[in-house]
């Protein structure tokens, strides 16, 4: 039962029905009475958990990379959470509890600056290549942009990345690939940001590669 300290006008300690009133510093507030949740593991609970453990898992790697390619959605948030959130709601395969992650739909950068035609992977040894079409001068595109290149192991929760690297005139860049990588299937993706840094390009899936 609430208990009213100053008259039918002032505040009240205590509860009355769904509605907790108090005294902060000489500040009286009011606030709505915490709900109990009466079955914290619910199909749908569970099955959001092991969404976001796999997207986690998938990102986590990517941190470093992903604080360039999603800066520009990094409001209010995270970069990492805003990439959380697009592959939560983009790349997500499958019905509970089994899940996977689509990685063609898998976004690990975005922006309005115009992305490269052609993408195409090489390996050579343990060097994965990655070139393109120039298309400097074309809408956004220009000579000064520079990769920004990875390669995605979801099997080892690990990445190699360039940030910054060639420019987009120089139409290719490599990546050299862990030699205990072997046997793994890895995903490649191109972005490019602007030589001044403010603006980013969507990501290009550049496909899956098996290292022999």
């Amino acid at each position: 039962m609430g208990k009213i300290n100053q008259g039918i006008l002032g505040g009240f300690s205590g509860k009355v029905g769904t509605v907790v009133g108090g005294s902060w510093k000489g500040i009286t507030y009011m606030r709505a009475k915490a709900v109990s949740i009466a079955n914290p593991k619910t199909e749908a609970q569970q099955s959001q958990r092991a969404k976001l453990t796999l997207v986690v898992r998938f990102l986590q790697a990517c941190t470093d990379y992903l604080r360039v390619g999603y800066k520009n959605y990094a409001i209010k948030q995270s970069a990492f959470n805003a990439a959380t959130s697009y592959t939560l709601s983009n790349a997500i395969t499958g019905t509970y509890p089994t899940f996977g992650i689509d990685p063609s739909k898998v976004m690990l950068s975005r922006g309005a600056l115009a992305v490269a035609p052609n993408v195409q992977t090489t390996l050579s040894g343990n060097v994965l290549k990655i070139t393109w079409d120039d298309n400097s001068g074309l809408s956004s595109a220009r000579n000064t942009d520079t990769a920004l290149a990875i390669v995605v192991n979801p099997d080892n929760g690990e990445a190699v990345y360039r940030i910054a690297g060639a420019t987009r005139d120089i139409c290719e860049e490599s990546l050299t690939i862990p030699t205990d990588w072997t046997g793994d299937t890895v995903e490649v993706y191109l972005g490019f940001i602007s030589g001044d840094g403010k603006d980013v390009s969507n990501s290009v899936y550049a496909g899956s590669v098996v290292i022999p």
